[in-house]
């Protein structure tokens, strides 16, 4: 196949960024409801351009959630079939008073596109739909089978996802999938993703009278929402970060050395990432190294806390309820189900008094790891390498992307990575941002290895 799509892109930069920009106004909320009607009109956003690039039987498919999209390019005889995944949904972006501009007005500033959802992931979706538009408008077909999914949900733990593929798994077989949700490092030190976390999440409700108290009248008498709450929170994790649930480590793979030395060869990121956000001194276990803790090991954090009286000034009441959000990450071979059965027992066993502790929105995932012979990875790292003249090196990702896991259980599929984001573009932050030099130089990356995928 010619190479005259590089050409394409390079003439048609200004309009797929001003697309970009369009994407990136609209406020796919997937958290709240109030946005939902947003989440839509990303929906038919995304199915629009794919239509505009010339991918056939585009169509947005229900979920009982937020809608997927989905469109296929299927004329690739004898060629293998690649499912192209990625999301339209976003964060939310409170606090909007750290934002240095308006999260859904995107502005550029020194080669950067400053939005939410820049990185996370409206900038990589438009990758590969981009990338299929200058391969057929210049050689008129593709030399692979392309399938596109992209759902409104991932920013929520795919929740209607597994059922959603239980479904469609005819529509959506696939020799291999591609997810777009990533970054592979920068020209200078390019990198594949290989593994990333999975996850475990829930809310916990602490109720403790009918009604909030004076705390003239009720202290010392009545119970305190906010502190039965915090207790049982402290009950879960010692002062260096080890998780103190009962049997949440049993399942956990030892590292291989291997293993450690591949984390070992990215072990100035975790010193880049405190620098840039700003916090004085590395916690967690001290027994594994900050980047081991930061890709490779468990975690248990609390993601938010609320109760009482949040207003100006004071209030002085007891309050009678509390909840606090949790996600904890896991590794292989931690059983999301299994980590689950634990954290309930752990807070039935940690609930004191007569007081009303509820556990609520629990989901999770498994762990994924892509095998280290998959041939279409090897391919994938032929491509960087030859667009950066510099050796891949491979590399586990803290974060999860739940759908990889699915992938693997219902389609058979394994996961490759191929995305523009970089590890210090303040995805979920205020003042996200992604880099424009990426956007161009990851639609060519795909151009190339949708070429390589076809080679026998």
């Amino acid at each position: 196949m010619s190479s005259k799509w590089n050409v394409y892109l390079d003439e048609n930069q200004d309009r797929f960024i001003e697309e970009l920009f369009d994407l990136l106004r609209i406020p796919s909320i997937s958290a709240d409801p109030a946005y939902a009607k947003d989440v839509r009109a990303a929906a038919k956003w995304v199915g629009e351009r794919l239509k505009k690039a010339g991918i056939e039987h585009v169509q947005t498919l229900e979920t009982g959630g937020h809608p997927v999209v989905y469109g296929d390019w299927l004329h690739a005889e004898g060629k293998p079939t690649v499912l192209v995944y990625g999301h339209f949904d976003v964060q939310p972006a409170e606090p909007l008073e750290l934002w240095d501009s308006d999260p859904f007005e995107p502005i550029i500033d020194d080669g950067k596109v400053f939005a939410r959802a820049a990185t996370d992931m409206k900038g990589n979706l438009l990758l590969p739909i981009v990338a299929c538009e200058a391969l057929l408008q210049t050689d008129g077909v593709l030399p692979v089978n392309i399938k596109f999914l992209f759902e409104g949900e991932e920013e929520i733990g795919s929740r209607s996802f597994s059922g959603f593929l239980d479904a469609h798994k005819d529509l959506l077989a696939c020799d291999l999938v591609v997810s777009a949700d990533s970054g592979v490092g920068t020209e200078e030190q390019p990198t594949v993703g290989t593994g990333v976390r999975g996850v475990f999440s829930a809310q916990i409700n602490v109720k403790t009278a009918a009604m909030d108290m004076h705390s003239g009248f009720g202290g010392g008498i009545a119970p305190n929402a906010i502190h039965e709450l915090v207790r049982i929170l402290d009950s879960m994790r010692d002062e260096d970060g080890r998780i103190l649930i009962d049997g949440f480590y049993d399942q956990v793979r030892p590292l291989t050395d291997d293993e450690k030395k591949q984390i070992a060869n990215f072990d100035a990121f975790p010193d880049a990432m405190r620098e840039s956000v700003g916090f004085k001194e590395f916690y967690g276990e001290p027994e594994f190294t900050p980047m081991e803790r930061g890709v490779a090991r468990p975690t248990l954090e609390v993601n938010g806390i609320w109760g009482g009286y949040q207003g100006a000034g004071g209030k002085t009441v007891i309050p009678c309820e509390a909840h606090a959000k949790i996600t904890a990450r896991l590794v292989p071979d931690q059983d999301p189900k299994k980590i689950q059965a634990l954290f309930e027992q752990h807070i039935k066993a940690h609930t004191f008094r007569s007081v009303e502790v509820t556990v609520e929105d629990e989901h999770g995932t498994p762990p994924y790891r892509v095998p280290g012979n998959d041939p279409a990875l090897k391919k994938l790292e032929h491509v960087l390498e030859e667009m950066t003249g510099h050796p891949v090196k491979r590399q586990w990702a803290g974060g999860s992307v739940p759908v990889t896991s699915l992938f693997k259980e219902v389609l058979g599929a394994e996961t490759l990575s191929l995305g523009g984001s970089q590890d210090d573009e303040r995805p979920h932050a205020p003042n996200e941002f992604y880099r424009l030099s990426s956007f161009t130089r990851i639609q060519k990356a795909y151009c190339l290895l949708l070429q390589e995928l076809a080679k026998e």
